[in-house]
């Protein structure tokens, strides 16, 4: 079965309700309680979802009844003890994917996925591409940092972050939007790995949703300024960046909405504003498809 682009929900079969009978039977009773204990059944050796299948989407869902680990494409995905997950799609990921859950006695129930491509902000630039050198002392303050950054998105919290309806960090106009990439003469730039609102120096931040604070920077990064990471659990992490200031502390478990920082122009920023990147695994995504809408702007600023 190949699951489209659409938001799905837990399966159909469900809708059956209880005491409905199959025309033409006498007994009704059993053969109502039978149709439903089919639909149910059916329901517990399949896949259910909500979200969004589509390059930088993502997706929460539930496994069949049983599954004892669960792979999208060969790789592990977390999930509860029920059966809940998360997973995510990146800006490049290819037209599909596949979902996997491996039962107790080996057995496998595949989903076949349909990723949808999303129409990224491309700009063509006639000139070349300039590539400056990186200086000896930019790599040695460097190595260190992304070692901590790559150290704090392994940390794997528990917490119910992922399964909440996400905020908007802070509010205000959209300046950068994700997947936004320029081509200087056919050659691909790097594209734009998170959303940025600007806003003043001082703007309050708040988080998205729960979740453990595993990165939080007592001094600024080289290019990030001033970094805050948080962990949503099940492999989702929000990162903010160019900060100027933090208020909470590595350990911290913080709540939806709760101040957490505020907006700066730390690190390699033309001027302040929040730049608010999402992680699944090692899968960057749009943080639009979590947040929706930004409140009070017109639509279309992706």
């Amino acid at each position: 079965m190949v699951r489209g682009v659409a938001a799905l929900t837990a399966c159909a079969a469900l809708a059956w309700s209880i005491g409905a009978v199959a025309p033409g039977r006498a007994d009704t009773a059993q053969q109502g309680y039978s149709a439903n204990s089919a639909s149910e059944e059916s329901a517990r050796q399949s896949f259910s979802f909500d979200g969004v299948f589509r390059q930088g989407g993502v997706v929460r869902g539930r496994a069949p009844a049983g599954t004892q680990r669960l792979e999208l494409g060969g790789t592990d995905v977390p999930m509860t003890g029920n059966g809940e997950f998360i997973v995510g799609f990146g800006r490049d990921h290819g037209p599909s994917a596949t979902l996997t859950a491996i039962m107790a006695d080996g057995s496998r129930v595949s989903e076949d996925l349909a990723i949808a491509e999303t129409a990224w902000r491309i700009e063509h630039v006639n000139a070349s591409r300039r590539g400056g050198r990186t200086s000896a002392e930019f790599q040695r303050r460097r190595a260190p940092e992304i070692a901590r950054i790559v150290a704090a998105r392994e940390i794997r919290s528990d917490t119910d972050g992922w399964r909440q309806d996400f905020l908007w960090p802070a509010t205000g106009r959209i300046s950068g939007v994700f997947g936004s990439q320029r081509v200087y003469r056919g050659e691909p730039g790097s594209y734009h790995s998170g959303v940025d609102v600007a806003r003043p120096t001082g703007t309050p931040v708040v988080s998205p949703a729960d979740g453990v604070v595993v990165l939080a920077t007592d001094t600024p990064f080289t290019l990030e300024g001033y970094l805050l990471i948080i962990d949503h659990g099940m492999g989702l992490n929000s990162a903010f960046l160019h900060l100027s200031r933090i208020e909470v502390a590595e350990g911290d478990r913080v709540e939806r909405g709760q101040r957490i920082a505020a907006i700066g122009s730390s690190g390699r920023a033309t001027g302040p504003h929040l730049h608010w990147g999402m992680k699944w695994g090692n899968e960057r995504i749009d943080p639009q498809f979590l947040a929706g809408p930004m409140p009070g702007a017109s639509a279309g600023n992706r």
